[in-house]
């Protein structure tokens, strides 16, 4: 008996399942025309599908497939079905995960010979023409239990063929008497010598080099740079010394235009001749003397050195190099009473008088717990008002001996930068601070901390210097870190200062550079001078109303002029750079 039959049985007073297709066959026909697909029929509500083997009775291989009970017929075959269902669908979860993590070309591998023996196996199918098949029904399994492939332990076998071999480094045999690969002696805490080293070294201390202090009293003025023996030196210190005041004819016949400033400015000239090395270090401060005859330039640099030069004097010899500090002097001026006499101010707290009449620099002033950042003339000019960097003011009086303070203030800023005291009214100065300026009447000043009579807080950040205007201080100019130079109407002194102007000035000099400071020209009382870090090198001026009006520039001007200060008469302009030259620019003929 042949052929392919579906059976389905149901279990007593179960409802009646559905019809089950069977495929017909005949002997005659060839069996590679049978459909080896599942049929899916319901019985008891759960799906099954029937799988149709052929078989034949003369073939005994074939004969092991025998027909399976119906599930309806026996309840227990049914549990026992259900449980090779599960194993199966575990260990095909398994086979699924090893399987996909195989590359594409180790399973193109695999599966070709899988499909070369299931392609035998239909072939061998075929050749039994006469076989008989009997269905067999497997309850929630899939075609590819059935599928002809090779086993696990056959996949297995082949996956381990087709790894490449693990490659272990070998190891090099160690060879005796090897010399070992060399090592610090010092990591190894090992002196040369052999002889260890001890646990903890002592390390040196470093101490900072702190420049002595200049001893109390007067110094002689003897020259760094030149022998003080020199007849060219005394010459100098004779001219000198018989120098005249300065005169107020130019100020008291009235201010000149802009226009015939601009045209005497725009025949100001530099040239090599004027240009010479003063000082050893950065200069920190600059002054020119008053006198109408000769031009005599002072410089102050951050060494503690003050440095004269004579350009009348047409030789080299004409600049001379003194040390009457040892750290920044950061103030210079001369005597509006005696021009003869140069006071400088230093960082070091002492306040020296160069007298050129008796060639020795007197002692004025000494404070050595507070360091000194600038200073001005009260009255007379027999009486100097100091300024600290700590805050606090010093009225120090010339003519009484000693070298100490009358009194001792304590303003309301935390520092003080620099001290101007106003032209006309004497008892009234402006002080510069951190980022405040302050104005303050003497006569209202207290030992413990005074209140300003007038603030000026418009500046945003670090302030370098505010001053009053040199004829009637009617405007005050200051200098921000903001790169903002700023001009305030102080015609009124009762009430706060309006803002005139504002100027955009790059005041960003860095850390080697001195810092800018705008600074009015005594001739002309509505213009004033700055340095500048645009290119080419610059000084420039400006009108109280912020618009430019002229630039000192030229060939010989190749660094930045931190520093600049007017002849109070002449035409005549210094500037100072870091590196201890000055530049004065002048006209031809002088």
């Amino acid at each position: 008996m042949s052929g392919f039959i579906a059976v389905a049985e149901e279990k007593a007073g179960s409802k009646q399942c559905p019809q089950v297709q069977v495929n017909e066959y005949k002997e005659n026909e060839n069996i590679a025309y049978t459909s080896l697909r599942p049929i899916q029929i319901t019985t008891r509500r759960k799906t099954a599908k029937v799988y149709l083997y052929p078989f034949s009775l003369s073939n005994p291989k074939l004969g092991l497939f025998k027909l399976s009970k119906s599930p309806v017929e026996n309840e227990s075959s049914s549990e026992m079905v259900q449980k090779k269902t599960d194993q199966k669908k575990t260990c095909r979860r398994v086979l699924t995960s090893k399987m996909k993590a195989l590359s594409s070309e180790a399973e193109s591998r695999l599966l070709k010979p899988s499909l070369d023996s299931h392609t035998e196996s239909s072939e061998l199918e075929h050749k039994s023409t006469s076989d008989p098949v009997t269905p067999s029904v497997d309850m929630e399994s899939s075609d590819e239990d059935s599928a002809p492939g090779p086993s696990a332990a056959r996949l297995r076998g082949m996956i381990k063929k087709n790894q490449p071999p693990e490659s272990k480094r070998k190891r090099p045999k160690k060879k005796e008497n090897e010399v070992g690969c060399r090592r610090s002696m010092r990591l190894l805490k090992v002196d040369p010598l052999g002889v260890s080293l001890p646990a903890s070294l002592t390390q040196p201390t470093l101490v900072e080099e702190e420049t002595p202090m200049i001893p109390p009293g007067p110094l002689e003025m003897i020259p760094e740079n030149q022998d003080d023996r020199s007849e060219l030196f005394k010459a100098s210190l004779k001219t000198w010394a018989e120098m005249s005041q300065t005169s107020n004819e130019k100020t008291k016949k009235g201010l000149s235009s802009i226009k015939s400033y601009k045209a005497s400015l725009s025949g100001m000239v530099v040239s090599e001749a004027t240009v010479r090395k003063v000082t050893k270090g950065a200069i920190s401060s600059v002054a020119i003397h008053p006198s109408g005859v000769r031009t005599l330039v002072a410089a102050g640099s951050k060494s503690g050195q003050v440095g004269l030069w004579d350009l009348t004097q047409q030789s080299e010899d004409g600049a001379y190099a003194f040390c009457p500090h040892s750290q920044p002097v950061s103030c210079l001026s001369f005597s509006p009473t005696n021009p003869a006499h140069l006071l400088s101010l230093s960082y070091d707290g002492t306040v020296r008088c160069g007298d050129f009449s008796t060639a020795v620099f007197e002692e004025v002033y000494r404070n050595e717990r507070n360091s000194l950042s600038s200073f001005d003339f009260l009255d007379d000019a027999s009486t100097l008002l100091v300024g600290h960097w700590s805050g606090h003011l010093s009225l120090v009086d010339r003519r009484t001996p000693g070298t100490s303070y009358e009194k001792f203030i304590n303003s309301s800023l935390e520092k003080i930068r620099t001290v101007h005291v106003h032209p006309l009214s004497r008892q009234y100065f402006i002080t510069a601070g951190l980022r405040d300026v302050h104005v303050y009447d003497v006569r209202c000043l207290k030992s413990g901390k005074s209140q300003p009579l007038i603030s000026l807080t418009e500046h945003s950040k670090s302030i370098a210097s505010a001053y009053f205007s040199p004829v009637t201080g009617n405007r005050v100019v200051t200098t921000c870190a903001d790169c903002k130079l700023r001009v305030f109407d102080s015609s009124s002194l009762s009430s706060q200062f309006p803002l005139v102007s504002t100027i955009r000035h790059n005041t960003i000099t860095g850390r080697w550079l001195t810092r800018f400071q705008a600074v009015w020209d005594p001739k002309q009382e509505d213009c004033f001078t700055v340095g500048s870090m645009a290119h080419p090198r610059r000084v420039e001026v400006f009108h109280e109303t912020g618009k430019n009006v002229h630039s000192f520039w030229g060939e010989c001007l190749v660094s930045v002029c931190s520093l600049s200060v007017m002849h109070p008469t002449r035409y005549i302009l210094a500037g100072g750079n870091c590196s201890g030259r000055l530049h004065v620019f002048m006209h031809q003929e002088t």
